[in-house]
C-alpha cells in the first residue's frame, strides 16, 4: 500500500461499505436513481474524506475532513431508511448496513480524539 491512510482499518471498512452500497444499489428499481446516486456518493464520501484528511498537514485540517466523513455517515442513514421503506433493501440488509455505519462512526470518533 502506497498511502498511509490505506493502512487505517477505518478507511478499509469505509471503502468496503461503499463497495457494499454499490452492490446493493445495482438492484434498485427504475425510478429510484435519485436514491442510488445520493447513497453511492455519500458512502464513497466517507472513505474519500478520510483519505483527503490524511493528506492535510495540520491537525485542524485533518479533523475537519474526518468531520466531513462523519457527516457523510449521517447522510447515509436516512437514505438507507428510505430504501428499506420502499422495499429496495430488506430489513436485515438495512440493519447490517446501519451496524457497519455505527462501527465506522465509532472508529472515526476515536481517530478524531487521537489528533
Amino acid at each position: 500500500m502506497a498511502f498511509t491512510f490505506e493502512r487505517l482499518i477505518v478507511y478499509q471498512k469505509a471503502i468496503d461499505f461503499a463497495d457494499r452500497v454499490c452492490i446493493l444499489t445495482e438492484s434498485f428499481p427504475r425510478g429510484y436513481g435519485f436514491i442510488v446516486d445520493q447513497l453511492n456518493r455519500a458512502s464513497l464520501s466517507i472513505a474519500a474524506n478520510i483519505a483527503e484528511g490524511n493528506g492535510r498537514f495540520t491537525k485542524p485540517d485533518k479533523k475537519n475532513f474526518l468531520g466531513f466523513s462523519r457527516g457523510s455517515i449521517q447522510e447515509c442513514v436516512p437514505l438507507l431508511e428510505l430504501a428499506r421503506r420502499r422495499g429496495s433493501i430488506k430489513p436485515d440488509q438495512h440493519e447490517d448496513m446501519k451496524e457497519r455505519l455505527e462501527e465506522i462512526a465509532r472508529m472515526l470518533a476515536g481517530l478524531i480524539a487521537s489528533l
